[in-house]
């Protein structure tokens, strides 16, 4: 019996593990778009499994997912129930999918030279990560500023209401 119970909690931490440590987040973007390549690298090498949707119609696929339309970059994911437009660091879409705040999801829009994916020699702008809602509402998530070490810091928004 013991032995019983104790393969049943391996199993259900192991699941659990499992989960944590890869999830699928499904990628729709421009099949000419280089910069989607990038941050599809960055979310692998982050350990998401990346389902790759290569359209050319990207406009129908932001009104599917109700993107505002100032939120609007050049790719648009899902994930958890959650859409992530543009270039959204990892960090972010993990604290995301652990937090589970109640909004449509997070975007960098247009598309600053730095971030994950934008990467562009030494070069780096400030952005802001935004959390937006189902009414199209939206504000700060994360900030990222680059120090004098051209080191990305980030200042979180407080957590989504």
């Amino acid at each position: 019996m013991k032995s019983v119970l104790t393969l049943l909690l391996f199993l259900v931490i192991h699941s659990a593990m499992a989960d944590t440590l890869t999830q699928d987040i499904k990628v729709y973007r421009d099949p000419d778009c280089q910069c989607c390549h990038k941050w599809i690298t960055h979310l692998e090498n982050n350990q998401f499994n990346v389902i790759d949707v290569p359209t050319r119609t990207m406009a129908s696929v932001k009104a599917a997912v109700d993107l505002p339309k100032d939120m609007a970059s050049c790719h648009t994911a899902t994930i958890g129930g959650y859409v992530i437009e543009g270039h959204v660091p990892v960090a972010d879409i993990i604290r995301l999918l652990t937090e589970k705040p109640d909004i449509a999801g997070l975007s960098v829009p247009q598309m600053p030279v730095g971030s994950p994916g934008m990467e562009m020699g030494s070069r780096k702008d400030n952005f802001a990560v935004m959390q937006f809602d189902r009414d199209g509402n939206y504000s700060v998530y994360n900030y990222y500023f680059v120090d004098e070490h051209n080191q990305y810091q980030s200042k979180k928004a407080e957590a989504a209401q």
